[in-house]
């Protein structure tokens, strides 16, 4: 789990004005219900994120609903993607022991 990420704009969620989100790391049985990882390599090895993808692991990861992920604002969209594109490039037993 991370910390709590703060977010620049808040979005309504389950009710609740939200103000951060805390992502858990995706199941396998999510990553593979989802079909897709949250980025993509090019041909010349570098990374992009695939936003609609990476939206729906925020949904299933923040556990808030697709409308509310659509309320995020484009910064703090950007940086719960990476957030969760993350969570597919490093070994969770390493990021408990940070």
């Amino acid at each position: 789990m991370t910390d709590a990420i703060a977010l620049n704009t808040p979005i309504q969620a389950h009710g609740e004005t939200l103000t951060e989100l805390t992502l858990r790391r995706p199941t396998a049985k999510e990553a593979r219900a989802i079909k897709a990882l949250p980025y993509k390599i090019d041909a010349d090895q570098a990374v992009s994120l695939d936003l609609d993808v990476a939206a729906k692991y925020i949904s299933a990861c923040a556990q808030i609903p697709p409308s509310s992920v659509d309320q995020l604002d484009l910064a703090d969209l950007n940086t719960l993607a990476w957030q969760v594109a993350g969570f597919f490039m490093v070994p969770a037993s390493k990021t408990s022991a940070a």
